[in-house]
């Protein structure tokens, strides 16, 4: 259910958490349900001021600045996120640091970050609606819907800017544990195929090794454990693709267990057989610097039961 509310003039002053956004951007996310073209269409006609001034798109806010907001029309989703929800109070069990700054939860497996794609919320939305006093949540980085662990979340606009930048910089060190098919060699400590991003006509996403076109991507890997059914190995993904050590375990002959994009059938029902109903992969550590007390945050998420019972049931060898 949706409903049209009309919104009166604002005037907003702008203070520093938001100096250096450009106008249109802050717009797009103070005025949710207003589509962009409507935004972008009273910025152009100057209804839109800053300091009683017609503004660009491109002006970057400067604190004190003084915004005048026209009356606007914004479509208000009614369906809001009920705290009620089994799914949504599961993740207050999951958050594993948290001040007035940065929030880390170890997101469940099978819970989209984000809602869209006929999904009603995911983790942001969820987080929102049990936070309502911290008005600008944001996603640092993202997790795959099937895999779990470590995910950060913003609370503030200038550390989300300051972790951006620590991803940039790839001095943020993510590391995952992954449980593949067979014995992976000792001497693979590394893997640098480079990946190109498809989109099927289904509009499924798929990322393929492309030595021609693909992106530079590389992930380091570290044998944890070997099994007579597997090798439970920990990833280091020092470049960020979509599916980067999914699809660098199975382009090497060693696919994560019960991955449905990558993987290997045999293995998988192999795992299955033994209870294992999920993807085989959880960011297991972060180590980040905290953007405000510059102090360096080391944190691990436990495995879930599903995977920690898995590995009870496999021989060691």
């Amino acid at each position: 259910m949706t409903e049209d509310i009309k919104l009166g003039v604002q005037l907003v002053e702008i203070d520093s958490e938001f100096s250096g956004q450009r106008v249109d951007n802050f717009l797009i996310a103070r005025l949710k349900g207003v589509p962009k073209s409507v935004i972008y269409r009273v910025l152009r006609k100057g209804e839109v001021r800053i300091n009683k001034k017609r503004v660009k798109p491109e002006y970057k806010l400067q604190a004190g600045d003084l915004l005048r907001i026209p009356p606007i029309t914004v479509r208000q989703q009614n369906d809001h996120v009920s705290t009620q929800l089994a799914v949504v109070q599961q993740l207050e069990q999951q958050v594993l640091f948290e001040d007035e700054h940065l929030l880390i939860i170890n997101k469940p497996s099978g819970m989209a970050v984000h809602g869209g794609s006929g999904l009603n919320f995911g983790v942001i939305e969820a987080l929102r609606a049990l936070r309502p006093d911290a008005r600008h949540l944001e996603l640092v980085h993202r997790l795959d819907r099937d895999t779990s662990g470590c995910l950060m979340i913003a609370k503030k606009r200038s550390v989300l800017r300051h972790l951006h930048q620590q991803l940039r910089d790839k001095t943020v060190e993510k590391k995952y544990q992954a449980l593949v098919a067979g014995d992976w060699p000792s001497k693979l400590r590394k893997v640098t195929e480079p990946l190109r991003k498809n989109t099927l006509q289904s509009g499924e996403r798929v990322v393929r090794v492309d030595a021609v076109d693909g992106k530079e991507s590389e992930t380091r890997f570290r044998i944890l454990q070997r099994y007579q059914q597997g090798t439970l190995v920990e990833a280091f993904p020092v470049t960020g693709r979509t599916h980067q050590i999914r699809v660098h375990t199975a382009c090497k002959g060693h696919p994560i267990a019960c991955d449905d994009k990558y993987g290997d059938s045999d293995f998988t029902g192999q795992m299955k057989a033994l209870g294992l109903s999920r993807l085989f992969l959880h960011a297991f550590s972060l180590r980040v610097l905290h953007p405000v007390t510059e102090t360096t945050l080391s944190i691990e998420a436990p495995l879930d039961q599903d995977l920690a019972r898995l590995l009870t049931q496999l021989q060691r060898v």
